[in-house]
């Protein structure tokens, strides 16, 4: 380059051009060449000197690159001006500091989660008192011994009690952001197994390859961080009614978690699950496999839980075995001489987590992760039902993704990395271990021990229980406990109601299952009108559930729950005088149409008139 000829680059949020220009070229010439080489027309754009939008060159300037002080190698910044009738927001400008929400160059626009949004803003360092043997300086004074640490300092986290092997996510993100350039280049890329498309160089595989499409081979690395620290159940009765279905059978059971994602201030910049529910869908059980079955109920639950301020936030599944019903005793099973999640297990949780992607503005792809948890019912080593949670790294997700991990059929605690085949490649997967001289070698993953993928978290129950909703002596049934004969239908709602008479309606309705079964049953499902009591127990409003409860919709509800009554009382003067409610409601038969409950000996539905089938 001659001493009159200079590179300006010129970023933008599809990426970064350079543009040749002379020192003594006008403002206005130099902005004819921007908009020519990103392609705008009629001044769509605004370009500034700084990354916040300040210091804008305009072509009213009339002055030189030169006076500006624009030399050779300068970086200036594009934004695309905003459609009328629309304003910059926050979100949209490409911020340097962590506290203003780092975005990389074309990454997309997102919004985070409010906890994310909120440990965004907070400082998270960890302030430490001043040292009275060490410390050698005033009372306003810092020094080494007392200077605050930063959130993802080792030391200190190997130093609490119990040590944290794991710093958080957020801590994860200062420590890459951290520095002299603020983390200005950092981005948080997606680990991908597949071809890359379009490459036109050669024929598709399995005829050629290129190391341009060629996905990297993969070293399969523990996880320094986690995006959940902590797994809090808000009461125990949530986990003693879930357990309830395998006391009762024997059989495992399985669950989806619903809570919210709330601080863990025991670790910085920590983010915990809150477990406010545990939905159990349609399944299939027996003493040693699962089978999840297809749910036709699955996006009106989510719904219903939206409205009252929760999400899905993970999976829970028993694996016990009684060693001792007199003591009450499990089987200790899961521990570091077998395992502590199966690699089919592993396939499941990643499968899961691949679901629910943790949003994140670092990320080219606006997600990285997952904060779907896994927790596991087993015997601990006191024989006793312990919870044990876990994640999956984000290397299983990966493999989990693109199809590139089986399990073992023999072997529970070894996974195996597939081989390429004619329909699809595969690329090499790697482990390190230690030999039995004490040397590191790489291991081809081959099988793969699946304590790679694994990340702990802690599971717990809070000393002063938490009641998102009201707990009854006599609870709703449960959704999908057929097998045990415990159904969801007008008759148990009707003994439910009988047998709750507490004066606070919002107590007796505050019931997580019923809730649902209200929502979803085929009598008369209440979807479109139910807003207002999920308002009122989301925000524990008397007087809301109290207007509710004077709807039309609720008088046809107690209607249909008196019809049952009335029906149940005929049952007993018919003879069933005597016996259990259970034998009663046995002797009635449902319609096939509506699911009413009729009397027996009626050959036509009370409620549709449609004939007995």
């Amino acid at each position: 380059l001659s001493s009159t000829l200079q590179i300006i680059r010129v970023q933008s949020p599809d990426g970064v051009k350079r543009i040749t220009a002379t020192k003594r070229e006008t403002v206005a010439t130099f902005l004819k060449k921007v908009a020519k080489e990103f392609g705008f027309r009629n001044n769509g754009f605004s370009v500034y000197i700084n990354r916040n939008r300040t210091g804008e060159i305009t072509a009213s300037q009339n002055k030189s690159l030169n006076l500006l002080k624009i030399k050779h190698g300068d970086m200036l910044f594009l934004y695309p001006s905003c459609p009328a009738g629309s304003s910059s927001s926050s979100s949209e400008t490409m911020d340097t500091s962590v506290s203003q929400g780092l975005r990389p160059v074309g990454a997309p626009q997102v919004v985070e989660d409010e906890i994310d949004q909120y440990l965004i803003k907070q400082d998270g360092k960890i302030y430490r008192n001043r040292d009275q043997q060490l410390c050698r300086h005033g009372p306003l004074g810092k020094c080494v011994h007392c200077v605050p640490l930063e959130p993802f300092d080792e030391d200190y986290l190997n130093h609490l009690e119990p040590p944290v092997k794991h710093m958080s996510f957020h801590a994860y993100i200062r420590k890459l952001t951290g520095g002299a350039d603020k983390g200005k280049f950092v981005a948080l890329e997606n680990i991908s197994c597949k071809i890359k498309s379009g490459c036109e160089g050669h024929p598709p595989w399995p005829e050629g390859i290129c190391t341009k499409c060629q996905p990297s081979a993969i070293t399969l690395n523990r996880q320094k961080y986690r995006h959940v620290d902590n797994i809090m159940f808000e009461n125990h009765t949530i986990a003693d009614r879930f357990l309830d279905f395998w006391r009762k059978t024997g059989n495992q059971h399985l669950g989806y978690l619903y809570g919210r994602y709330t601080e863990h201030k025991d670790i910085p910049l920590g983010i915990r699950a809150e477990v406010a529910a545990i939905y159990e869908p349609p399944q299939i059980g027996t003493q040693n496999s699962l089978e999840i079955l297809e749910d036709p109920k699955a996006e009106v639950v989510d719904e219903i839980a939206a409205k009252l301020g929760l999400r899905k936030v993970g999976w829970i599944f028993t694996d016990l075995v009684s060693e001792d019903t007199r003591k009450g005793t499990v089987r200790y099973s899961r521990n570091k001489d077998t395992y502590y999640l199966s690699a089919e297990e592993c396939i499941t949780a990643g499968n899961f987590q691949n679901q629910h992607p943790n949003i994140c503005r670092l990320s080219p792809d606006g997600h990285f992760g997952s904060k779907f948890v896994t927790v596991v019912a087993t015997g601990g080593p006191d024989n006793q039902v312990h919870f044990e949670g876990y994640q999956v790294s984000n290397q299983c997700m990966a493999l989990v993704r693109d199809e590139c991990l089986l399990p073992c059929r023999d072997a529970p605690e070894l996974g195996y990395a597939k081989e390429s085949s004619s329909e699809q490649y595969v690329p090499d997967v790697f482990y390190k271990d230690i030999d039995k001289f004490g040397n590191e070698i790489t291991q081809l993953a081959r099988p793969l021990p699946v304590e790679y993928l694994i990340i702990d978290i802690t599971t717990t129950f809070p000393k002063d229980p938490v009641y998102t909703f009201s707990i009854s002596q006599n609870p709703f049934p449960i959704e999908n406990r057929d097998v045990l004969g415990e159904t969801q239908d007008f008759h148990s709602l009707a003994t439910y109601l009988s047998q709750n008479t507490s004066s606070v309606f919002l107590d007796i309705i505050s019931d997580f299952h019923l809730l649902l079964f209200l929502v979803t049953n085929e009598v008369m499902p209440l979807r479109d009108s139910i807003s207002l009591l999920l308002e009122a127990v989301r925000t524990k409003n008397e007087e809301l559930a109290q207007t509710w409860k004077k709807s039309e919709q609720w008088a046809t509800i107690e209607q249909l729950c008196s019809t049952v009554g009335v029906q149940i009382s005929g049952l007993q003067e018919y003879g069933a005088v005597g016996g259990s409610t259970h034998a009663v409601a046995a002797a009635m038969w449902a319609c096939q149409h509506c699911t009413f409950m009729n009397q027996p000996g009626t050959d036509h539905c009370e409620m549709c008139s449609l004939p007995r089938t």
